[in-house]
């Protein structure tokens, strides 16, 4: 069976097509790590990988001369300095506009609930903003993270635009199997139908979300987002779910008249837009 990344890739000089294994590989080996998640010793990495001790040696070690990852005095392995860059460098190119904020924090206001921005990327969902409700019990979710896209109401929105192929690897990877595919198609429908997506306890139990899609300024097939409220179920009733749908469809489509580009500077403010 072939290791993630596969054998593909064209010959480098050097590794071949191995080449590309090693950096999947290596960028297995980095995603290990988050707050909670800090430092490991080489054994950890070992059984986590899956990996032998030699390659995982190997890749630290290439890692480190990068500054990607530090070895400590303690012989843990940790975040290196070299991520600073890189820290710096997404924030740069991904930090959401002031505009954009402000119609996040307005619908904050309006729902009482924790509003997040999310974006595709291939098989999962990315938070790329969020604006945190003033609830003491909230939906908790860090900008940044990535969550699978076959539950959530946010999915089914950013599913949208997806090639089928692509969908049913979401259904495959899901605990429903392959044969959720149909399912998964019948909701992505229905969210495109109705302009939003209503989800209650899909990916967390007792966590509800409502979602509606972001256009952008090109001609693409799909949303460029989806901007969420989600919360617990409890405070998600039928009255609820009616108020909030329209509240963020409504600022979905500020959003995509301010023309939100993920990755791009090319954002405009909602007053240039309305002329």
């Amino acid at each position: 069976m072939s290791p993630p990344g596969g054998p593909r890739g064209e010959s480098d000089g050097r590794g071949h097509r191995r080449g590309v294994r090693s950096v999947v590989r290596a960028l297995d080996l980095l995603d290990l790590y988050d707050e909670r998640n800090q430092r490991y010793t080489t054994r950890e990495l070992v059984e986590l990988t899956g990996l032998a001790k030699t390659t995982v040696l190997r890749l630290v070690g290439t890692l480190e001369q990068r500054g990607l990852l530090w070895s400590g005095s303690d012989g843990r392995v940790g975040a290196g300095p070299g991520l600073l860059r890189w820290a710096r460098l997404a924030h740069a190119v991904w930090q959401v506009p002031e505009s954009i904020r402000v119609i996040m924090r307005d619908l904050t206001v309006e729902t009482s609930e924790t509003v997040n921005l999310y974006v595709r990327a291939d098989t999962v969902r990315v938070c790329v903003a969020q604006e945190e409700g003033p609830q003491r019990l909230r939906h908790v979710v860090n900008t940044g993270d990535e969550m699978p896209l076959w539950g959530g109401a946010a999915s089914k929105v950013l599913l949208g635009g997806a090639p089928e192929s692509v969908v049913r690897r979401v259904a495959a990877a899901s605990p429903h199997g392959p044969q959720y595919v149909e399912r998964l198609f019948t909701e992505i429908a229905e969210a495109r139908a109705r302009g939003f997506a209503v989800s209650h306890g899909e990916r967390e139990h007792g966590a509800s979300g409502v979602a509606a899609p972001v256009s952008g300024s090109g001609a693409g097939p799909g949303p460029v987002a989806a901007l969420a409220v989600g919360g617990p179920t409890a405070r998600f009733t039928e009255a609820s779910v009616r108020a909030f749908s329209g509240a963020v469809r409504e600022a979905a489509e500020r959003i995509g008249r301010i023309g939100f580009d993920p990755g791009s500077e090319n954002v405009a403010t909602e007053d240039e837009e309305n002329g």
